[in-house]
């Protein structure tokens, strides 16, 4: 049992870390946008914090939808029907454009929250532009993420991390020119960073269709032999799958993307150290979320073979695995938090408040990775609506509650602390969500695991 164990963790990690890689090099993006411009002013790291807040809370739904494509594709590929998957690409990746529009829609809209939040004007101001800028990305983003299903489901992981590590240095560069103003360009901030990072994802984009275009391990499967326009049923089914996961995923992002709007009423301190706090916290969860998209892969591969005891021995190899790292990343955070906030800003206000609330963060190490590794197990076997209900449960039910009640100590609520603890109060919510998410969510595995197993021993039974 233990070399299987092996075997798999290592079919795991094979396919994860590339995907890791990757991950993290487009987090990136967003860690030099927050980094660079705290090494600015204040204000400039305040504008791209309430910005990115709402950024990241579109991007992630986005992505979250687009990962129908995992599961669909990893299924015909199990099932060995590769004669499905150019037509199933031609119209995922026009779910993908349609669904980006709509996004960069609905993002420009949203802005007109920042009015409600009793901010600076100057930062309400500069943090609309970066909003206006980098959400011209967002249908390029969409598309991008079906192609990215597509090279993943097939175990071609490699395209992933080199283009996103050039879009990386892309952005880092150009962020140095526009941010900064140097090579005599002007001095545009928050704006330049939000440039870069749009025209970047434009430029990852038209780089996986050269890479596509070009190698060989795509021919059998290559979608763009022919045009083709969209199948709307098609795509409707899609969507079906996918934006469950799209709602998963703004539950969770959203509660920490509003736990950033809601501190702005306190100040630039505390706004500037939760967005530090959440975007090394973003940057740790790549490791388990590169885990669950290889689990998604390996899991709906194995069921498309038929192979349920395959399927729930990988599910739970690889939240084993998530879990592992949980324990080392929780040990890293607590030990190096001050250094952490120090790498951010130079500001000593902002770096204490910043190692406080690292301390949440290595807290919640074990049920993050819980809560996506389990997901992710469980997109697998195409079953997405429930734990979309766990994720809002969790975060509209317990977290933001919570957070609400702690962090601004409302007059009218009983038993309500002295004074408002502030991004502490809300942090304190967050840990309780994803642990509430976390424990459901390993229920819910074992349930439907065990009960896919029975029925298809059921069916073979029959059979014979």
């Amino acid at each position: 049992m233990k070399t299987r164990i092996r075997t798999e963790a290592a079919a795991l990690w094979q396919l994860a870390w590339p995907v890791l890689v990757g991950q993290l090099a487009t987090v990136g993006m967003g860690v030099s946008d927050v980094a660079m411009t705290g090494h600015l002013s204040a204000e400039e790291l305040a504008a791209v914090s309430l910005g990115a807040s709402l950024w990241s809370i579109i991007l992630v739904t986005v992505m979250g939808t687009m990962m129908a494509v995992n599961a669909v594709i990893a299924h015909e590929v199990g099932a060995n029907s590769l004669d499905k998957v150019p037509h199933t690409m031609r119209q995922a990746v026009w779910m993908g454009g349609g669904v980006g529009l709509l996004a960069c829609l609905i993002l420009n809209a949203a802005t007109i929250i920042f009015d409600y939040l009793h901010i600076d004007p100057l930062v309400n101001q500069k943090a609309s532009q970066f909003v206006h800028e980098i959400s011209v990305g967002l249908p390029a983003f969409g598309m991008y993420r079906a192609l990215y299903g597509y090279t993943t489901s097939l175990n071609e992981t490699k395209p992933v991390m080199m283009i996103a590590l050039g879009g990386l240095g892309f952005n880092i560069l150009i962020n140095w020119i526009f941010i900064y103003g140097h090579l005599g360009m002007p001095q545009l901030g928050a704006t330049g960073c939000a440039l870069a990072t749009g025209v970047g994802l434009w430029l990852m984009l038209v780089a996986m269709l050269l890479w596509m275009r070009r190698a060989e391990v795509y021919r059998a499967t290559y979608p763009f032999t022919h045009a083709e326009g969209p199948v709307w049923h098609e795509i409707r089914s899609m969507l079906k799958l996918g934006l469950p996961i799209g709602v998963t995923y703004f539950a969770e992002v959203s509660a920490f993307g509003a736990v950033g709007l809601l501190v702005a009423r306190f100040g630039v301190i505390p706004v500037s150290a939760n967005q530090i706090a959440l975007n090394f916290s973003s940057l740790v969860f790549m490791v388990p979320l590169s885990i669950g998209i290889a689990l998604t892969t390996r899991v709906g591969q194995a069921l498309g073979e038929g192979d349920t005891q395959r399927a729930r021995f990988i599910s739970w190899v690889g939240v084993g695995l998530g879990l592992a790292f949980a324990i080392l990343s929780a040990t890293f955070i607590t030990a190096f938090r001050d250094i952490i906030a120090a790498a951010y800003t130079t500001d000593p206000a902002v770096q204490k408040m910043t190692a406080t609330l690292l301390l949440f963060a290595a807290i919640f190490q074990l049920s993050d990775a819980a809560q996506v590794t389990t997901s992710c197990a469980i997109r697998g076997y195409k079953v997405t609506r429930t734990p979309m209900l766990i994720h809002l449960m969790a975060f509209y039910g317990f977290a933001l509650p919570i957070g609400c009640y702690l962090g601004l100590a409302p007059a009218w609520m009983p038993w309500a602390p002295a004074t408002p603890m502030a991004a502490q109060g809300f942090w304190i919510g967050l840990v309780l969500g994803l642990t509430v998410a976390g424990g459901f969510l390993l229920a819910y595995l074992q349930r439907i695991s065990t009960m896919r197993v029975r029925l298809a021993a059921n069916s073979g039974k029959i059979a014979g």
